[in-house]
C-alpha cells in the first residue's frame, strides 16, 4: 500500500513538472509570435509534445490530437514564416481577409467541431466531448491563421481560450488554466499589436504607390 502510494506521488509530480515545463515553452511561444519572431516555432514544438502527454493522460482526446497536429504546424510555421519575410524583402509583414472569407471559414469549422463531437461523444471515453472538439477544430484553423500572418488569428485565440480556461479548471489541469488566462491577455495585445503594424504597412504601401 505504501509502495503504490509512493508510486502515486512520484507519477503526479512527474506530470506536474511535465506540464511545467511545457506551460513555459508554451508562453515563449506566444510572445516571440507576438514579436513576430521566427523563434517562436521550436518553442512552439517543444510545448507541444510534452503537452501531448499530458492531455493524453488526462482524458481530453481531442486536445492531445490537437497537439500532434501543433507539432507539425510548427515545423510549416517556421518554413511559411521564413518564405514571408523573403517575399518581403526581409521585413516582417502580416496579412488580412475580409469579413465575408472569415464567416464562410467559421462556418465551416463549427460545423467540422459537430461531426467531431458527434464522433468523441459516441465512440470514446474523451471528456466535454463537444465542447473540446470545437475547440479543436477552431484551434487547427486558428494555428493555421498565425502559420499565415493573419491579424485575426488572435480573435480566434481570444475565444478559444475562454472556453479552454473553463475546460481545464474543470479537469483540474492548473498550469493549463493559468496558461490559457495568460494567453487570453497575449492574445488580446497580439491583436492590437499585429492590427496596428497592418495599418501602418498599408499606409506606407499606398503612399509609396502615390509616389
Amino acid at each position: 500500500m505504501n509502495e503504490l502510494l509512493s508510486r502515486l506521488i512520484a507519477d503526479w509530480q512527474l506530470m506536474q513538472s511535465v506540464e511545467l515545463v511545457a506551460t513555459i515553452f508554451a508562453v515563449a511561444y506566444v510572445i516571440l509570435a507576438l514579436k513576430q519572431s521566427i523563434w517562436c516555432w521550436p518553442a512552439a514544438l517543444l510545448s507541444t509534445l510534452l503537452f501531448t502527454h499530458v492531455l493524453w493522460d488526462s482524458a481530453l482526446l481531442s486536445d492531445a490530437l490537437l497537439h500532434v497536429y501543433y507539432a507539425g504546424m510548427a515545423i510549416y510555421g517556421w518554413w511559411r514564416w521564413q518564405q514571408l519575410k523573403q517575399q518581403a524583402a526581409g521585413k516582417s509583414a502580416v496579412f488580412e481577409w475580409p469579413w465575408q472569407r472569415h464567416l464562410l471559414l467559421i462556418s465551416l469549422t463549427a460545423m467540422a467541431g459537430l461531426l467531431l463531437g458527434y464522433w468523441m461523444a459516441n465512440y470514446t471515453q474523451a471528456d466535454f466531448a463537444w465542447i473540446d472538439a470545437q475547440t479543436t477544430a477552431f484551434s487547427i484553423v486558428a494555428t493555421w491563421l498565425v502559420a499565415k500572418k493573419l491579424v485575426s488569428n488572435w480573435l480566434y485565440w481570444v475565444v478559444i481560450d475562454v472556453v479552454c480556461i473553463f475546460v481545464y479548471a474543470q479537469k483540474h489541469l492548473y498550469f493549463l488554466t493559468a496558461l490559457f488566462m495568460l494567453y487570453t491577455i497575449i492574445a488580446l495585445v497580439g491583436y492590437f499589436a499585429w492590427r496596428s503594424h497592418y495599418q501602418l504597412q498599408q499606409q506606407t504601401s499606398l503612399q509609396t504607390a502615390q509616389g
